[in-house]
């Protein structure tokens, strides 16, 4: 028998060292509620998992984007929708103008109604913004047609939805010769002819707010995509990354009663050595 070098208790202690490092990762992963808090706990599926969560963060901002831009194009929606309605008074009060029982005077009053008209109609347009982006034309001082609006609506920036360009003014309606009818200018022709060139307002104004409409539909549609795919994305990385509490519960259990009988094996094996002192006896 040996005493200067007590190998059972070396062993048991080894032993041991390596069961309390078993037992303050397990520990760990129950106190984080993460499987993975490390990259050598498991670097292969901490790569897949912070790919994973990269790719959650970008479909919830893709998301955020659709919503963003179903705000704007109801802005623009309901802009129009209060131009269609001055199309309809104007159309109306052309009507009006066009018959022989409305006088001169009625005429001339008919004439400056349209001429407040049409410049209400040319105020939402310049004034039509959403954070600043003018939407019914080109800018709040340009008549010209608004640039085609693109929204990133998923991970990639091949992932958007455009809308078509919109000039929803007296300009681009065509209704400038109307506007521009001087005094007395408004005669029982002049609003017979003018009739025709409303209609024609009234088709652009409502192929603009379909085109808003669609696009609109696009964008719902694809941020309810969106929201699935996060979700299912958000489980992966939980499936690699969370910890399992039943599992590991277990596990710790396991090895903190391993740890106690490691324990009581080093007392044992301390214990041991001492008969050598029978010997001596």
């Amino acid at each position: 028998m040996r005493i200067n070098t007590n190998v059972s208790s070396l062993t048991a202690q080894e032993a041991a060292s390596n069961t309390n490092k078993t037992l303050s990762n397990s520990l760990e992963k129950l106190s984080t509620g993460l499987k993975i808090n490390k990259a050598s706990d498991d670097a292969s599926g901490l790569a897949i998992a912070d790919k994973l969560r990269t790719q959650a963060t970008s479909i919830n901002q893709g998301v955020a984007n659709g919503n963003s831009a179903v705000s704007l194009l109801q802005i623009a929606d309901k802009s129009m929708s209060e131009q269609s309605n001055i199309l309809d008074t104007i159309k109306a009060k052309l009507i009006q103008a066009n018959t022989d029982t409305t006088s001169s005077d009625g005429r001339e009053s008919i004439r400056k109604d349209i001429d407040k008209l049409l410049d209400q109609l040319d105020n939402i347009a310049a004034q039509t913004n959403y954070n600043g982006t003018t939407l019914l034309q080109a800018s709040s001082s340009s008549k010209a047609a608004s640039s085609g609006l693109t929204f990133q609506v998923g991970e990639t920036s091949s992932d958007t939805i455009s809308n078509t360009a919109i000039r929803s003014n007296t300009s681009g309606l065509s209704l400038s010769t109307l506007a521009g009818l001087s005094a007395n200018g408004l005669t029982q022709s002049v609003a017979a002819a003018q009739q025709t060139i409303v209609d024609t307002a009234i088709t652009t104004l409502n192929g603009y707010r379909g085109d808003v409409g669609s696009t609109q539909n696009q964008v719902e549609s694809a941020v309810r995509n969106l929201m699935t795919q996060a979700t299912n994305v958000k489980a992966a990385e939980s499936i690699i990354r969370d910890v399992d509490y039943a599992q590991e519960s277990a596990n710790f259990n396991k090895q903190n009663i391993i740890s106690q009988a490691g324990s009581y094996a080093i007392s044992q094996a301390n214990s041991v050595q001492q008969n050598v002192l029978r010997l001596l006896q």
